[in-house]
C-alpha cells in the first residue's frame, strides 16, 4: 500500500506507518485485496486512529446510515430545530455550509467535542431524533475525526464513484432463517476501492421473502424471490435473492419443452424457484387471447371453428402474422401508443383553431405509421424532432399547408406530415421542466420528478442531473415563431381581424378556414440559442433595458444526458438532436428497454419491470437476462415493431394455460403461466358490442376500424352519451400524466352494474338494426311465412295428427282412428316430394323419422353460436344441458337466447384476457 493509492480518501502520509498497522492487520483477517481499503468500522475501532475521513466518501454516506438527512429528519424540505441537510445527501455544498457554516455551527472545528453534531445524536443534549450512536463507537470517531482535521468539503477535483460491486450479486437460500451477508466495494474514478459495507442503506422489496439488517446481513423468510438494494452514494445495486417453492429446483428440475430463447430464459428462473410451468392453453384460448392481445378484438365464431378444424402443426404463428396485417392491430397499437405519447384532448385545447383536430391528427400520424410498420425508432424520431414547418418551409408556405388540411382540401392529410408537432404543443408540457418530465416516461419509461427537489430516493439522479437534462428542452417552444412575426401581422392584417386575440380570434377563423382562406397558425419551433454577453459597467436599469434587448436570460450552454455525456448545446441548431441520436444508440439503457417492457406488460398483465414507467436501479427487472435478450433483439431487428409481437407470442411461455399448478399458483412476476387480466376499457367496449352484433355488422367491423373504441383518437373528455362513459368506468387512460397509472385495468362495481343493467348494454342486445338477435328473429319470422306451405309447416302439421292418433287410440274410437291415418299417409307422401330425396313410392316413414323438428336442430346450435360469439369457445357438456334447459322454460326461443346472450356477457371469462 502506498501514499498514492490512499490520499485520495484522506490518510495524513506523516502519519501512514502508525495508521497503517492495523489497518493491514485487519486486512490479513479478511483477506481484502492489497489494493482495496478495508471496513471504515474496522478503522476506527480504536480511539486514537489517525485517519482523516473525507465528506463526500465517509460523512455524507454516514449521515444517510444514521437517518440523519432522511425525510423525517433534517432531510425534510423543512429541516428539522433550523438544521437542514439534502434528502439522502449528495448535494456536498448545501451540506458542507449546513454543518459549517453561522454563529454556532454543527461542526465545531476549535472545539471538535463540542460540536452538536456529535452531542445531540448521542443525547449528550437533548436530540428530539433520539440517540443515532454512542460516544465510543465507530460513527463517533468518523465524525470527530473530520472535525479534527478541519471538517474539509468536497474538492473540485474529487474523483467520482464509478462502479458499487456488490457480492455475493445473488442468493438462492435453501431453507428459513438462513443468512448471507453482503459486501459491498466502492470503485472510485481515481482507481482507488474501498469496502464501504457499514456506510451503505439497504432495502429489501419484499420483507415477506428477505429480511436485510442495517449491517447488510440477509435473512431468508418465505418461499419467493424479491431484490434487496444497497445505496451508497450515486451507486444503486439490486441483488437477486431466492428462495424455492418447491422441491423441484436446480438439478431436480423437471425436463421441459424450452422451443424459443423466451422460454429458455424464463425458465432458468423457474428452475432457481422449483416453479413449474403450467401447461400449453388450448387452441380456443390461444386464439381469443392473441385476437384479444393483437387486435383488441374478438374472433368471430366462424373463425374460431376454423381454427379448431386446422390440424396443421403452424397454425398458431400463422393466425398471428394474419392477426398482424389486420386493421384492427394498427388502430389498437396506435392507441396504445397515444397512450405513451399523451394525445390528451384536454392538453390540445387551442392547438388547433378547430377544436378536437389536433387529437385526431395525432392519432392519424401515428396510425400511418404502425400501418406502414415503421421502425421504432423512426416514429420516434418524428415526435421528438417534430416542428411547426417542414425542413426550408417558409411561414407562409407554413400557414398555407395547415390551412389546406382545416380547410375544405379533402387532399391535404396531416398524417403525411414528416413530423408531429402536437407532442410539444401541449399546455401541459409547456415549461422546459415539464417537457422533461414527459420525454422521460414517454421514451425512456423512468420517472424523474422527484429529483426536481432533491436526490432521487431509488434511483442515481440528482438535482444536477435534472437541471442538466432540461436544458435540452429550453429552447423548443410553442405559440409565434419570433422570426415570423411579421408574415403573422400580415396575414391578421390582409383578413382584416383588427386586434382580436385568444378564443376571440380562434373562432374568427374557422369560417375563414372553410371558405379556403389562408390563416395564420402558431408552431412548435427552435428558438437560436442566446449566450451571455459581457455587461458594461452601468447602472441597475441600464443593465435590465441591456437584458431585455437581447431576449430574456441566456440558454444554457450545456446539457447532460441521464447517465451519460455533456453536450455543448450552442453548437447545436436543434438539442433534441443529441437526445436522439442518444436514443438510437445500442447502448442506451432506457429506450429499447422501455418499449418492449411496456409491450411485454400488455400481453403479460405484468412488465419484466413493474410497473413498466419505472425504470430505477431500485425497480429492478424479474428477469434481467430476458429484459436484454428483447431489447438486444429488438435493436438488432431495427426496431421492427411486428418482430417483437411475432416473437413474444411465439414462445411457449405467452402461449401457456391460466390453469396453475401448486408450485405456480402464487407466481405473478416470473411468467410460469398466464394471468388472467381484465381488459382495457376500450376493448371491453368493443368486444360488447361485437358479441351482440349481427353478423354482418361484425364482419365490417373487422375490415374497418371505424366507429371502434379501440380508434378514439384523444382521452380525458368524458361525458354520458356515446362511449365515453362506459370507457371512463372501464379505466381508459386520461393521459394527464404520460404515467402508465393514467390507464386501470382495476374492476369496480360500476363496471358489473354497467354490464348487467344498464340502458346502453340492453340497447346494444335488443338493438334492432344490427343486433344478433334481431337477425335471427328477421330470419325466424321469414321461416314462418315460408313454412305456412313448405316442408316445415307439414312437419308441424304431422307432429299434431300423431298426437291427436295417440289419444284416439287411448280411447278406442276406430273410425276416427282410420281417418287419421289417412291423412298421415298423404302428409308423409307429399313431404317426401317436397324435400326431393325420396321416391313417390317409398316408405315415407324413415324419411320423416330421420329429420328431427325443427326446435331440437336450431337450439344446441343457437346455444354453441353463442358461446363462440362471446367466450370464443363450444360450450362444454354441462353447460349445453344447463343452456338447453333455460330454453325450455323460456317463453319463446328467443327469449331463451336473449337470456343466455345476457348471461355470458356478465361471465368473468368474457371480461377477462385469459
Amino acid at each position: 500500500m502506498t501514499s498514492e493509492t490512499i490520499s485520495p480518501i484522506g490518510w495524513r502520509p506523516n502519519r501512514l506507518l502508525a495508521a497503517a498497522l492495523p489497518v493491514l492487520l485487519t486486512a490479513l483477517t479478511t483477506q481484502t485485496p492489497a489494493d482495496e481499503l478495508p471496513r471504515i468500522d474496522q478503522r476506527f475501532v480504536e480511539a486514537d486512529v489517525e485517519e482523516a475521513p473525507a465528506f463526500r466518501r465517509h460523512v455524507v454516506p454516514l449521515f444517510g446510515k444514521l437517518g440523519c438527512n432522511g425525510r423525517a429528519c433534517h432531510g425534510s424540505f423543512q429541516g428539522q430545530a433550523g438544521f437542514r441537510l439534502s434528502l439522502f445527501g449528495y448535494d456536498f455544498a448545501m451540506d458542507h455550509e449546513s454543518l459549517t457554516s453561522g454563529e454556532d455551527p454543527r461542526a465545531d472545528i476549535e472545539f471538535p467535542e463540542d460540536s452538536l453534531m456529535l452531542m445531540k445524536p448521542t443525547l449528550a443534549i437533548p436530540h428530539e431524533g433520539g440517540r443515532r450512536m454512542e460516544a465510543d463507537s465507530w460513527e463517533y470517531r468518523v465524525l470527530l475525526s473530520w472535525i479534527q482535521d478541519g471538517a474539509k468539503g468536497v474538492n473540485k477535483g474529487h474523483p467520482d464513484l464509478v462502479r458499487l460491486e456488490v457480492t455475493p450479486d445473488e442468493l438462492v437460500f435453501g431453507q428459513l432463517g438462513e443468512t448471507a451477508q453482503l459486501q459491498t466495494v466502492a470503485h472510485w474514478s481515481d482507481g482507488s476501492r474501498e469496502d464501504v459495507t457499514p456506510l451503505c442503506r439497504f432495502q429489501t422489496n419484499s420483507e415477506q421473502v428477505a429480511h436485510v439488517g442495517e449491517s447488510g446481513l440477509i435473512t431468508a423468510g418465505e418461499p419467493g424471490d424479491t431484490h434487496v438494494v444497497v445505496f451508497y452514494d450515486a451507486g444503486v445495486v439490486a441483488v437477486p435473492v431466492i428462495r424455492p417453492v418447491s422441491e423441484s429446483h436446480g438439478p431436480h428440475y423437471p425436463a421441459v419443452a424450452m422451443p424459443t430463447e423466451i422460454d429458455r430464459l424464463v425458465v432458468k428462473k423457474l428452475r432457481k424457484l422449483g416453479v413449474i410451468q403450467s401447461d400449453l392453453c388450448t387452441d380456443a384460448e390461444f386464439l381469443r387471447r392473441v385476437s384479444l392481445d393483437i387486435t383488441g378484438s374478438l374472433p368471430s365464431a366462424a373463425e374460431v371453428e376454423q381454427f379448431l378444424d386446422d390440424s396443421s402443426a403452424d397454425k398458431r404463428q400463422r393466425k398471428v402474422d394474419e392477426l398482424l396485417e389486420r386493421p384492427a392491430y394498427a388502430a389498437w397499437w396506435t392507441t396504445r401508443l397515444c397512450d405513451i405519447t399523451g394525445n390528451s384532448d384536454d392538453g390540445l385545447v387551442n392547438v388547433t383553431p378547430v377544436r378536437g383536430e389536433a387529437s385526431q391528427d395525432w392519432y392519424d400520424w401515428i396510425h400511418k405509421r404502425v400501418d406502414q410498420n415503421m421502425p421504432y425508432d423512426e416514429l420516434v424520431a418524428g415526435i421528438v424532432l417534430s416542428t411547426g414547418r417542414e425542413e426550408g418551409q417558409s411561414y407562409l408556405d407554413y400557414a398555407s399547408e395547415m390551412s389546406a388540411i382545416y380547410g375544405p382540401d379533402e387532399d391535404a392529410n396531416f398524417a403525411d406530415r414528416s413530423t408531429m408537432p402536437h407532442y410539444w404543443a401541449r399546455r401541459t408540457v409547456r415549461q422546459p421542466a415539464e417537457k422533461a418530465l414527459s420525454f422521460a416516461y414517454s421514451f425512456l419509461g423512468i420517472r424523474i420528478q422527484c429529483a426536481q427537489c432533491h436526490k432521487h430516493p431509488f434511483d442515481r439522479w440528482t438535482q444536477d442531473d435534472y437541471r442538466q437534462f432540461t436544458n435540452f428542452f429550453t429552447r423548443v417552444g410553442f405559440g409565434r415563431n419570433p422570426d415570423s412575426r411579421k408574415q403573422y401581422a400580415a396575414l391578421i392584417s390582409d383578413l382584416d381581424l383588427g386586434k382580436q386575440r385568444g378564443n376571440q380570434l380562434r373562432r374568427a377563423l374557422i369560417p375563414l378556414l372553410k371558405e379556403g382562406k389562408v390563416v395564420p397558425f402558431d408552431e412548435v419551433y427552435v428558438a437560436p440559442p442566446r449566450k451571455q454577453k459581457a455587461e458594461k459597467k452601468g447602472d441597475k436599469q441600464s443593465k435590465q433595458k441591456a437584458k431585455k434587448r437581447r431576449g430574456g436570460r441566456p440558454t444554457p450552454a450545456t446539457g447532460r444526458l441521464l447517465g451519460g455525456d455533456v453536450i455543448s448545446l450552442h453548437d447545436l441548431a436543434d438539442p433534441r438532436t443529441a437526445l436522439m441520436e442518444w436514443l438510437r444508440d445500442e447502448q442506451n439503457p432506457f429506450f429499447a428497454r422501455a418499449f418492449v417492457n411496456r409491450v411485454w406488460a400488455a400481453y403479460f398483465n405484468v412488465g419484466i419491470i413493474e410497473p413498466p414507467d419505472d425504470l430505477s436501479l431500485a425497480n429492478p427487472p424479474s428477469n434481467r437476462a430476458l429484459l436484454d435478450y428483447l431489447a438486444t433483439g429488438f435493436i438488432e431487428n431495427g426496431f421492427d415493431m411486428k418482430w417483437l409481437h411475432r416473437t413474444i407470442t411465439a414462445s411457449g411461455t405467452y402461449q401457456l394455460s391460466w390453469h396453475p399448478n401448486e408450485t405456480n399458483r402464487l407466481d405473478e412476476r416470473n411468467f410460469s403461466h398466464a394471468v388472467p387480466r381484465r381488459l382495457p376499457a376500450e376493448v371491453a367496449y368493443d368486444i360488447l358490442k361485437q358479441a351482440t352484433a349481427a353478423e354482418e355488422e361484425d364482419a365490417a367491423a373487422r375490415q374497418s376500424v371505424e366507429g371502434r373504441a379501440i380508434a378514439v383518437p384523444g382521452a380525458g373528455r368524458r361525458n354520458r352519451r356515446g362511449p365515453g362513459y362506459a370507457l371512463a368506468i372501464f379505466g381508459k387512460s386520461d393521459r394527464g400524466s404520460n404515467c402508465d397509472c393514467d390507464r386501470s385495468n382495476e374492476s369496480s362495481l360500476l363496471q358489473t352494474i354497467y354490464l348487467r343493467n344498464d340502458q346502453e348494454t340492453l340497447a346494444m342486445i335488443d338493438r334492432k338494426q344490427d343486433g344478433w338477435l334481431a337477425q335471427l328473429a328477421g330470419n325466424q319470422q321469414a321461416a314462418d311465412q315460408k313454412s305456412k306451405t313448405g316442408p316445415a309447416g307439414d312437419r308441424q302439421r304431422l307432429k299434431k295428427l300423431r298426437a291427436a292418433l295417440e289419444r284416439l287410440q287411448a280411447a278406442g274410437e276406430d273410425k276416427k282412428v282410420a281417418g287419421v291415418k289417412k291423412r298421415i299417409a298423404q302428409l308423409r307422401k307429399r313431404i317426401a316430394r317436397q324435400q326431393g330425396d325420396a321416391p313417390p313410392n317409398a316408405d315415407t316413414e324413415s324419411v320423416v323419422e330421420a329429420s328431427p323438428p325443427i326446435e331440437t336442430m336450431e337450439v344446441p346450435e343457437l346455444i354453441r353460436q353463442a358461446y363462440l360469439r362471446t367466450l370464443s369457445r363450444p360450450p362444454e357438456g354441462d353447460e349445453l344441458a344447463r343452456a338447453e334447459q333455460h330454453f325450455e322454460q323460456a317463453a319463446s326461443g328467443m327469449d331463451g337466447l336473449r337470456d343466455l346472450l345476457w348471461a355470458l356477457i356478465n361471465t368473468k371469462e368474457f371480461i377477462v384476457n385469459h
